[in-house]
């Protein structure tokens, strides 16, 4: 097979066998094909698209171009969970240690921020002493001893993904369902579980702006589990507004903390029961998705599931005198108070900018050589829907640096809009696919 002819190929929009796209794959991860012939099949790919069959290939390539883990020596089924990324989106802290509380085994290998959405792994480390590098035996230990370990991905998991995206990030070939699914895919799968709960967001701070476009990735993503045999449950949500309050690293953590031990109820608390209990479903610890969620309320009023983070966090070596008295964590040099101007109704927010906000003040990277903050961020106090009366605490601001901070506050006003009249709600969960 010729590299060029393959190139041909996509772009006169024919399907490629699984033989040639192993070719590919192969081919540039031993630096055999170059960067400008790996840009054309990847541009070819996203304009031409892919069928689900060259999906599962092209899966199933990027997956065993490193080691895929085998956990068969844990007892218990592993399930783990995947949200596409949203600004406060700080679920995966939560629900790991409801389903693991539960007995279901949680192998979760996180992400870092992209753009205006938070990562999990600059959360979870901005617990003073919290390692997400473990080796691979570090990482068995743990999710046997606690039922559940969160990580981000090493060189040996996936090494094409690592490769592929970074390319992708340069050449415009991001945004394509065929090229997101296999690299969510071949990451997940390699983290030896048996079954996934999807996260897909749509809305003005999601990637995914359209729903019909949520639906799509949602299906690709179930589509493709299936052909590995996996168990998989989809929703699609809503990231039209941040979910939960707090908005920022160590401010997520907080948030978790106070939904963990019961001290607040909000969307963030609503999703997180549906998804630890869809989790508790799938690792069959429930016979319906309704009693998994039921169990995942018992572990949350009862204290279990708080306890499992605190072990968690320790075997992961985080000083969890932070968690158990988070108030003595260290506070930012500068706040800020943003007070509304108007009485009325909150009608809209601007969440990518929210999202952008917050990176400014420090929560996120500008460029990928920055150093995050892990005290600054956004608490964001309404939901859409609320009243608000002139002079009340619309959101504060934290940072250590002063003119990011008086900035975003001048610009504050324009990421909100009210109305005179009553509004209803968003509706948080849209749609589930099974």
């Amino acid at each position: 097979m010729n590299v060029v002819d393959l190139i041909r190929k996509k772009r006169d929009g024919k399907a490629l066998e699984k033989d040639e796209i192993e070719l590919l794959i192969s081919g540039y991860t031993k630096n055999k094909i170059p960067d400008y012939q790996f840009s054309a099949f990847l541009m070819s790919a996203y304009l031409r698209g892919m069928n689900s069959k060259e999906t599962s290939y092209l899966t199933n390539a990027m997956l065993y171009s490193g080691i895929v883990l085998n956990l068969d020596s844990i007892p218990g089924v592993k399930i783990d969970k995947h949200s596409t990324g949203g600004v406060g989106d700080k679920t995966s802290l939560i629900i790991a240690p409801i389903a693991a509380a539960a007995g279901v085994k949680v192998p979760m290998i996180s992400g870092r921020g992209l753009g205006h959405t938070g990562g999990t792994l600059d959360k979870l480390e901005s617990i003073p002493g919290f390692r997400t590098n473990l080796s691979i035996s570090e990482y068995k230990r743990i999710l046997n001893k606690c039922g559940a370990v969160l990580i981000g991905q090493t060189k040996d998991i996936a090494p094409a993904d690592k490769m592929i995206y970074a390319l992708r990030d340069v050449t415009a070939t991001v945004e394509s369902i065929p090229l997101i699914t296999s690299s969510i895919m071949s990451k997940k799968l390699a983290e030896g579980i048996d079954g996934l709960v999807l996260d897909v967001k749509t809305g003005n701070g999601a990637f995914m702006k359209k729903e019909k476009d949520a639906v799509a990735l949602a299906d690709s993503l179930i589509s493709t589990a299936k052909a590995f045999n996996k168990k998989v449950i989809a929703f699609i949500t809503n990231m039209d507004q941040p979910l939960g309050n707090y908005i920022g690293n160590w401010l997520e953590v907080y948030e978790s903390i106070l939904i963990l031990k019961g001290e607040k109820r909000n969307d963030l608390y609503e999703l997180c029961i549906t998804l630890a209990g869809t989790m508790i479903f799938l690792g069959e610890k429930a016979k319906t998705q309704e009693q998994g969620e039921s169990i995942a309320e018992e572990l949350m009023s009862n204290g279990k599931a708080y306890q499992k983070f605190i072990e968690i966090v320790n075997a992961q070596g985080g000083d969890i005198g932070f968690i158990k008295n988070p108030e003595k964590y260290p506070k930012p040099s500068y706040k800020k108070v943003i007070k509304s101007s108007v009485n009325g109704y909150l009608k809209s927010v601007n969440t990518f900018e929210l999202g952008m906000a917050a990176v400014e003040l420090g929560a996120g990277r500008m460029k990928k050589e920055d150093k995050i903050d892990p005290k600054a961020g956004i608490i964001f106090n309404y939901k859409i829907g609320d009243k608000i009366k002139e002079g009340d605490v619309i959101a504060e601001l934290f940072s250590d640096k002063k003119k990011s901070i008086l900035h975003v506050e001048k610009r504050f006003n324009n990421l909100v809009e009210f109305s005179d009249k009553k509004i209803g709600p968003p509706k948080l969960i849209k749609k589930i696919i099974n």
